[in-house]
């Protein structure tokens, strides 16, 4: 396997799953709607997606190979998903209370 695409790889698996997330975020609640919101919303985004790439490099890297190949690819992709789960859940928790005070 192409050695690119192998480091990548949780990135090209969850991609649609990180899309249908995003979106669901983006829209969601429908009000308000002001540009400081879609900032908000745009940086825990751009912060989801970094947290995912860091960690994902950070644990393939980390990873014993003494396990086999595969395994770096399932530890990357469970801290990957964990991270970029943790940031979105920072991030919806702090908007739904900001929100709540506005």
């Amino acid at each position: 396997m192409n050695p690119l695409v192998e480091l990548n790889l949780a990135l090209v698996l969850f991609l649609p799953w990180f899309l249908i997330l995003g979106t669901l975020f983006w829209l969601y609640p429908r009000q308000p709607r002001g540009g400081a919101r879609r900032a908000f919303d745009a940086v825990a985004l751009l912060l989801a997606l970094a947290a995912f790439l860091a960690s994902v490099h950070w644990s393939y890297g980390s990873a014993d190979p003494a396990y086999g190949r595969m395994w770096r690819q399932v530890l990357a992709t469970a801290i990957g998903y964990g991270a970029y789960l943790a940031v979105m859940t920072i991030a919806f928790l702090v908007r739904a209370r900001w929100l709540r005070g506005r």
